[in-house]
């Protein structure tokens, strides 16, 4: 638990407070309008965000009267159930993708905490996951929704597909501040899982980088505050990694061969294994050539 002296949410733009917490280092951000707080993402755990509920009154800005997912993965939606006990029957956004499928991402996860593999210690946090109830968003959009806060309008943007399938970004135009989610991270490489589209994520962080400007704030899911030079730097370098694969893939060198068949990588290897995999799978079948000999 933090120290209940020192304030967790920090503002970084005109009435916008983010607090980062140790457990993935994930962001949860607070955009404060006339008619009480947006809360965008809602943490791991329904204890987790039992703590946030309570920084965020300590924080002493109103009340919450509505929730964002920027997506569906369970560092940032395990918390909705646990905002909607605090605060009452808050309707919660995301992208309609990211809704739909936020139970059953949820449920892998409490797969494999419950099963964790025999290579990595158990979780101080396993119990805690086991326990929380998986609450989807019931407001959902496909392109771009605005939220009225009284005296300021909130846009989701669905960029476009990378992360995942259904990520969402925040932008509040009057503080020149963006929300990036998932799309953009600050404290390790971009998050490439399974359900990652690596080919697809530089074209949607093109039209992230299209709702910024020079002095814009940006926050990204995990990590410290960025501005829009560090979001182009990580635009180049996925897009290094997607453009690298199609060669490969296009010179039909194996899958298993792609990783190791080159030495130009923007990011270590063992963080690629899914965006080449991704890659190779996404890949129109007149763009790959059959495996070298």
């Amino acid at each position: 638990m933090n120290d209940a002296s020192a304030p967790r949410f920090q503002e970084v733009a005109d009435r916008i407070w983010v607090a980062r917490y140790p457990w993935f280092d994930v962001n949860v951000t607070l955009i404060s309008g006339d008619r009480g707080l947006l809360v965008v993402d809602t943490h791991a755990s329904g204890a987790a965000a039992r703590e946030v509920v309570g920084d965020v009154r300590r924080l002493g800005r109103g009340e919450v009267v509505a929730v964002v997912n920027t997506h569906e993965h369970f560092d940032h939606t395990f918390g909705n159930a646990a905002f909607r006990a605090a605060y009452g029957d808050l309707p919660i956004h995301a992208h309609e993708t990211a809704a739909a499928n936020t139970v059953s991402a949820g449920e892998r996860i409490k797969a494999v905490y419950a099963a964790p593999p025999d290579d990595q210690p158990d979780d101080p946090h396993r119990d805690e996951v086991a326990a929380t109830e998986i609450v989807p968003a019931d407001h959902t959009f496909s392109s771009a929704v605005a939220l009225d806060l009284g005296d300021r309008m909130v846009e989701l943007v669905h960029p476009g597909r990378g992360h995942t399938a259904g990520d969402l970004v925040v932008r509040v135009p009057d503080a020149d501040c963006l929300l990036a989610g998932d799309l953009v991270e600050e404290s390790g490489p971009p998050g490439f899982g399974a359900d990652s589209y690596p080919l697809e994520w530089p074209l949607s962080l093109d039209i992230v980088l299209g709702l910024t400007g020079s002095g814009s704030v940006i926050v990204p899911g995990h990590g410290a505050p960025v501005d829009r030079d560090f979001v182009e730097d990580q635009r180049s370098a996925i897009g290094i990694v997607a453009e690298t694969t199609r060669d490969l893939a296009s010179r039909g060198v194996p899958l298993d061969q792609a990783l190791d068949a080159t030495a130009e990588w923007p990011y270590p290897k063992a963080n690629l294994a899914n965006a080449v995999r991704r890659i190779y799978e996404q890949l129109p079948r007149n763009q790959k050539r059959l495996p070298l000999i």
